[in-house]
Parts: C-alpha cells; sequence; structure tokens
C-alpha cells in the first residue's frame, strides 16, 4: 500500500464489463510527507474519494480483494486519509 492524492477521474465508456459501474480516479503517488514521486496510476475508487483527497491505494492482489470481486484491478483506493502522524 501507498499514500496517494488524487489527481483526476477517468471516463470509460467502452470497457471490461467487469469494470461497469466502478469509479476510476487517477492517482499521484506520495511520500509520507505528501511530496509527489513516480507517475499517476488509475485506481478503483472503493470509499468514495474525490479531488484533492489524500488517500492509501492498495495494489496488485491486494487491490483486487479490495474490491470483493474478480476484476482487472492493479490499484484501489482503500482509505481517504484524515491525518498522519510520524514519529
Amino acid at each position: 500500500m501507498y499514500l496517494a492524492e488524487v489527481k483526476g477521474n477517468v471516463v470509460a465508456t467502452t470497457k471490461d464489463e467487469r469494470l461497469i459501474g466502478s469509479k476510476l480516479l487517477i492517482v499521484q503517488p506520495m511520500s509520507p510527507g505528501f511530496e509527489p514521486y513516480g507517475n499517476p496510476v488509475i485506481a478503483v475508487d472503493t470509499v468514495g474519494a474525490g479531488f484533492r483527497d489524500r488517500v492509501i491505494v492498495a495494489s496488485g492482489g491486494s487491490a483486487r480483494v479490495a474490491i470483493g470481486e474478480n476484476r482487472p484491478v492493479d490499484a484501489a483506493i482503500v482509505a481517504i486519509i484524515d491525518s498522519l502522524e510520524m514519529y
């Protein structure tokens, strides 16, 4: 899992039928200090995230488990961050 910030959404009228009804968002991976790194990723939203929300993203097999179904998903938003404390 990693931290990210929602940067936008994706509209795809033609897609795998198992993704119909899924909200797709563009997320930018972030360091714990919320500095962006790497390339943006498209993730399925499972929690109702919106633009500029800071979120936790699960990837790979964990993303498919978070969706709860067998869908072609490599990244899923699993939490919206309210606060973050580092020690």
